[in-house]
Formats: structure tokens, C-alpha cells, sequence
């Protein structure tokens, strides 16, 4: 017998708080947005990971002032390099063309606006609960951990931008996948692949036609061949990486030329398993964390990101960061 999905306290994550203007503001005068639930001795005023992801804020404080002008894709409202930001977009969409700009080269140069190295720093990856992730997923959780507006919106993301189903020589990969991915009804390929931590939930996961257990906070590498996925998705859980580079890499070694990413979050999570960057910042900055992770693995045309939340404050938000690989020369 199928569990029916259910929201219990105990088990769904919690609620971030929104992030607010003085967040913004203060990210962008490199001040810490909020406690965080465990101290760190390298969170000093002005560090450089604050003024990075300053650059942003500050950036689309000045974009907030501009006129309308862009138009709409990829099943949601986004912006392009190319493109000045509608009036009343969500700080997330305008995001995209924050990336854009920053991840360009600067006008008579041929140096991007943004740092060279990655600029996070490991205690930034750091969680209150550090035990073994295989231990909190020890236990099977038949529970969805976004609401149902949140999880439709995703799903008909996913309608738009998947390939056809049936399509022959397509192959996907859900990582961090559970006992449900979200995909549109009835949607088959030939391989379906989920990666996630708890072999009662995948094998209850009737879209995929494969599975493995394993915790890429552990062990990052992927094991698939090169060029393997022509899709590869992640619901709620790009906050729980604490190897984000190392995974993006690898996600992007495994993409066919042309692949798609797609990173989807809201502002749920279980708040001692995310990383510390993220309890410490709201929704446009988790935008551009997730951003800089394509940014800076390489290999990826520049982030977009998408907000499809269907019902702004009345319901669960829901929010994409997608990137594709680069097509070989």
C-alpha cells in the first residue's frame, strides 16, 4: 500500500523567514544578515563572501529603479543579459540578470566582474548538525516538504521544459531524490535515474527506472559516464550540499553537451542540516549562491533563475536556477 503524502511538524522542514530590504542592505554593506544557529569565528564584518554577495544586492537595488522591458521564458518570468528588469519582478528573477552582468566580462576588459576564485569559505558549508546524513535519512519519510501549490507549480514547470516522454535515447537524473520527483504524470523515458539516501523511499518512486543510495556529501562523485544526462534535476535539497562545487562539476561531466541543470528550492528546509550560508540568507541570495555554484564549477552558459511561486505569500514559494552545459566547440 502507497503512504498518502502528508505534512507532519515533526518531520517537514521549517519555514525560513523572508528576506526583507534590510537584508539586502546589510549584505550589501557587509554585515552578517541574521544569526546563525552555530558560531563562526571567520564571520568577521566585511568579509569577503558578504561583499560578494553584496555586489548582488546592491545591484538590484539600483535595477528595482529601472524601467520595464523584458520579457518571459523558460516557463516563468526571467530575465536575460540583454534585458532591463519588469517592474514588481521578485528579487529572484533578478537575479538572472545580476549573473549576467557580473558574470561577464567588464566594458574594456576582458575581466569578469566577479571573483576569480570561489569566493565562500568551508565554514560556510558547515551545518549545525554534522552528523552522518545517513543517520538523519535512516528512516524512510513518505512526506512531501514543499505545499501542494508549490509542488503543481513544479510540476508544470517541468512539463514545459522536459523533453517529450518516450523519447527515445533521453536519460534523466533526479539527485537527492525520495520517494516522489515531481515529474508531470504519466512521464516516461527509457532511464530515469534517482540518487537519494534512503532505499525505502526510492524504491517506492515509480517514475524511476533505476536508483542508488549514496551521500554525495561524503562522496561527490558521480558514478556515470561522461555525457550520460540530457536532464538533471534537484527539488529542495541544493541546500543540504555541503561539496557544492565538487558536485556541480561532476553534474556538468555527465551532461551531454546541451544538457540542462535544474536546481528548484523554496524557503522550506530542516534548518540543522542546510548549510550555514544558506540559514543565514534569504530567497535572491539563495538565487545567487546556487548561480555562483554553475558560475564557478565551469563548463555552463550563464544561470538563469525563475520564480514560479504560485501564489506569492499565501502559499509555499518556489524558485529555479537552471543552467545548461556549454555545447562543444
Amino acid at each position: 500500500m502507497v503512504t498518502a503524502a502528508i505534512r507532519n511538524p515533526h518531520l517537514s522542514p521549517l519555514r525560513l523567514r523572508k528576506p526583507g530590504a534590510f537584508v539586502l542592505v546589510a549584505l550589501a554593506r557587509g554585515l552578517s544578515a541574521s544569526v546563525r544557529p552555530q558560531a563562526s569565528s571567520g564571520n568577521r564584518r566585511g568579509s569577503p563572501r558578504r561583499i560578494f554577495l553584496g555586489i548582488g544586492a546592491s545591484l538590484l537595488e539600483s535595477f528595482g529603479r529601472m524601467d520595464s522591458g523584458a520579457g518571459s521564458s523558460s516557463g516563468g518570468r526571467s530575465f536575460t543579459a540583454s534585458a532591463r528588469p519588469q517592474q514588481g519582478a521578485s528579487p529572484v528573477e533578478q537575479m538572472s540578470l545580476v549573473l549576467a552582468l557580473l558574470c561577464s566580462p567588464a566594458a574594456g576588459t576582458d575581466e569578469c566582474r566577479v571573483p576569480e576564485k570561489f569566493p565562500f569559505k568551508e565554514e560556510d558549508f558547515s551545518r549545525y548538525d554534522e552528523s552522518p546524513d545517513t543517520y538523519f535519512y535512516s528512516e524512510p519519510r513518505f512526506v512531501t516538504h514543499i505545499d501542494d501549490p508549490a509542488i503543481n507549480a513544479l510540476t508544470k514547470y517541468y512539463s514545459k521544459v522536459f523533453p517529450p516522454k518516450d523519447t527515445p535515447g533521453i536519460s534523466l537524473l533526479d539527485l537527492c531524490s525520495s520517494w516522489v520527483s515531481h515529474y508531470p504524470p504519466g512521464y516516461k523515458q527509457d532511464r530515469i535515474v534517482g540518487m537519494g539516501l534512503n532505499d525505502e523511499e526510492l524504491k517506492r518512486n515509480p517514475v524511476l527506472t533505476e536508483y542508488l543510495v549514496q551521500d554525495l556529501n561524503v562522496n561527490p562523485k558521480l558514478p556515470f559516464d561522461d555525457n550520460t544526462f540530457d536532464v538533471i534535476t534537484n527539488v529542495v535539497s541544493v541546500d543540504y550540499l555541503n561539496k557544492p562545487l565538487d558536485v556541480f562539476k561532476e553534474m556538468n561531466r555527465i551532461l551531454k553537451p546541451g544538457g540542462l541543470a535544474i536546481m528548484s528550492f523554496s524557503n522550506r528546509c530542516f534548518w540543522t542540516k542546510a548549510i550555514s550560508i544558506w540559514t543565514s540568507t534569504g530567497d535572491a541570495d539563495h538565487a545567487w549562491i546556487v548561480g555562483s555554484y554553475f558560475h564557478y564549477a565551469g563548463g555552463y552558459e550563464p544561470p538563469v533563475s525563475v520564480d514560479i511561486s504560485p501564489n506569492p505569500g499565501r502559499s509555499d514559494p518556489m524558485y529555479i536556477v537552471y543552467s545548461r552545459k556549454k555545447s562543444a566547440a
